[in-house]
């Protein structure tokens, strides 16, 4: 029996279609310090996993 395990890391693009936001948006997220990125190997910019759910996390919440 296998267990899925979350990603360790996205890419921008993965985070962005995950979260259903646009990927400028995360980058501006990331250069307001809103959301800790790191730079993989080459050009690629990865976010850790544990970091993109406590941005999602940390989003303003809805009050009707």
């Amino acid at each position: 029996m296998t267990t899925a395990h979350p990603p360790l890391a996205y890419s921008v693009a993965q985070a962005a279609a995950i979260a259903n936001l646009g990927r400028s948006t995360l980058y501006k997220a990331i250069a307001n310090g809103d959301l800790v990125a790191r730079k993989g190997y080459g050009r690629r910019t990865i976010i850790l996993g544990d970091e993109f759910r406590a941005f999602l996390a940390r989003l303003p919440t809805i009050h009707s």
